[in-house]
């Protein structure tokens, strides 16, 4: 059965679209308190007026840049008081550039991937987790991606970010081990959200064919997979998980229908 998270504080980075954007939906519907971050502020207001007007969610709204480490300590360290136990941690912030062989990719987008899918995410763990363990209760979901246990060709930097994103998981449950703080790794296959417009620039029609032809993952089914994993019982930790479409079995097997 599941676990009532009602009135619990669950923060989540790049939370104003996609992914982090459905989970904020769904915990909303089921009473969280939500603090809700990421770097841009006006779709990020937009998501938490419209969590208030249908749920009267209690949601506090930050903008945050994960890549910038005295940012991340700022913005944890100067949450309002009844803001600082956060019960959740959804470490979402995370982007693809480019698809470029690794000998002639752009160092600016190796610098953008690693700093935000890496050591932001370390940023914002090593802000919140302490706190989590000193109240003895804390629940830490990282939002891996199938790249990080295949490798495809252009990729490998992402894929990179993404299997340490995995090994990262994997180390703070050994370091958390003897503490009731749990730690979730979910990789998703193809997601239909604004990833592929971020990594081919904008270009949408580029974008849209990397879906073509088959039925795609949504933020949705991402976001169900997570409410579940934080809802179970005290003594049950959901540890690793794949999530695949059912048109997709691999990084390198996609079943795509003719249109």
């Amino acid at each position: 059965m599941p676990v009532s998270i009602a009135n619990q504080i669950v923060l989540i980075t790049g939370a104003s679209s996609g992914i982090g954007a459905a989970c904020a939906r769904q915990l909303a519907a089921i009473g969280a308190r939500l603090i809700l971050a990421a770097r841009r502020f006006e779709p990020l207001q937009a998501l938490a007026t419209e969590l208030q007007q249908q749920h009267g969610t209690d949601v506090l709204t930050v903008e945050l840049d994960v890549r910038q480490p005295e940012a991340v300590s700022k913005a944890i360290q100067g949450l309002p008081e009844e803001w600082r136990a956060i019960d959740i941690l959804i470490n979402n912030a995370g982007l693809s550039r480019g698809l470029d062989k690794q000998y002639e990719a752009p160092l600016d987008d190796w610098e953008t991937m690693i700093d935000t899918n890496v050591k932001g995410l370390l940023y914002v763990t090593r802000a919140v987790v302490p706190g989590m363990v000193a109240r003895g209760r804390g629940h830490v979901v990282n939002v891996g991606s199938i790249a990080g246990r295949q490798t495809y060709p252009g990729g490998s930097v992402y894929c990179a970010t993404k299997a340490a994103v995995r090994s990262l998981s994997e180390g703070l449950k050994l370091d958390l081990l003897g503490t009731p703080v749990r730690v979730t790794n979910i990789d998703p296959g193809l997601v239909e959200t604004e990833f592929s417009l971020v990594r081919f620039g904008g270009d949408s029609d580029r974008a849209k064919g990397v879906y073509q032809g088959l039925t795609p993952l949504t933020g949705d089914d991402v976001a169900d997979v997570i409410v579940f994993a934080v809802t179970r019982p005290a003594h049950v930790n959901i540890s690793d998980l794949l999530l695949l479409p059912t048109d997709q079995s691999s990084v390198f097997h996609v079943h795509r229908r003719a249109e």
